[in-house]
Order: C-alpha cells, then structure tokens, then sequence
C-alpha cells in the first residue's frame, strides 16, 4: 500500500469513517470513474488545485463531477488571482500526485472550497490518494474534515 493511501486511511479511521476503498483500476476521467463506482457522475468529489497568485500557497476547490471550475469566480471567492499549479506543488502542500489528490490527509493544512452540489447526494466517492482508489463517504461530513468553505465557483 503506497503511503498516500496509508495517510488517506489513516485520516478515515481517525474521523471514525468505516468505508471500503476501492482500486477501480485505470480511470481518467469522472465519468470513467462514476462509472467504475457505480454512481452519478455528480456523485464524484474531484480536487481541482490552482495556485494562488498572492500566497503561492495551494488552493484545493472540491466540485462534483460534472461541473467545472470557473477560473474568475474561483479567484473571487479565494480573494486573489489564481494560477496553474504546478506537480511540485501539489505534491509538496497535500503529498498526492496530480490524478490522486485526495480531500483529506494532505501533509500540510490546506485553503479548501466546496461545490454545493456535492451537498445534494447522500453518498459522494472521492480520490483515496492515488489515481487508482476511491473512497465512499457521507458529503454532508466532507466540509467537517476539510474545512472546506461552500462556495459557487462553478461555470
């Protein structure tokens, strides 16, 4: 088991999450993932990473799986201009590869906003730390162990 996934089930053991990982194998996209999962595609919690501009610090939006984050309402909510995030970055604030980063367990503490959407399901599945793993969770408990902010950031 790589470390990333150690710290991702680490972090649902200690916020006393009782879910099943799953490797849904080679997956790409949310909905190649909502699929292997077996659920909506706005069922799937996907960590968008921009820089900030200001802080140069990540900032980590979660969006359910169909929407897409608007770059000018993302900057506003976020109070300052936002860019790319680099791999080393991403890699350095939360310890996940791009295609992997999960919402929770991240190596440093981590500015978060979230898409209500993911507020209208039961049951949200999101990154367990590698681009291959996925976690099931209650979403109404995700802005709880984040610190996620609600936010519309949204196209």
């Amino acid at each position: 088991m790589s470390k990333s996934l150690k710290r991702v089930t680490r972090a649902l053991e200690e916020a006393g999450i009782d879910t099943d990982i799953q490797d849904l194998g080679e997956t790409r996209t949310a909905q190649q993932a909502a699929d292997a999962a077996g659920c909506a595609l706005d069922q799937i919690a996907k960590s968008i990473i921009f820089r900030g501009e200001e802080s140069g610090e990540a900032i980590l939006f979660l969006t359910a799986g169909s929407n897409r984050v608007d770059a000018a309402k993302a900057s506003a909510v976020a109070g300052e201009p936002l860019g790319k995030a680099d791999a080393a970055l991403i890699r350095a604030q939360t310890g996940f590869a791009i295609g992997g980063v999960s919402p929770i367990g991240h190596l440093n503490p981590i500015r978060a906003y979230l898409d209500p959407r993911l507020l209208e399901f039961n049951r949200i599945w999101a990154a367990a730390g590698t681009p291959r793993h996925v976690f099931a969770m209650d979403a109404h408990i995700l802005p709880r162990l984040t610190g996620a902010q609600e936010a519309d950031f949204t196209e």
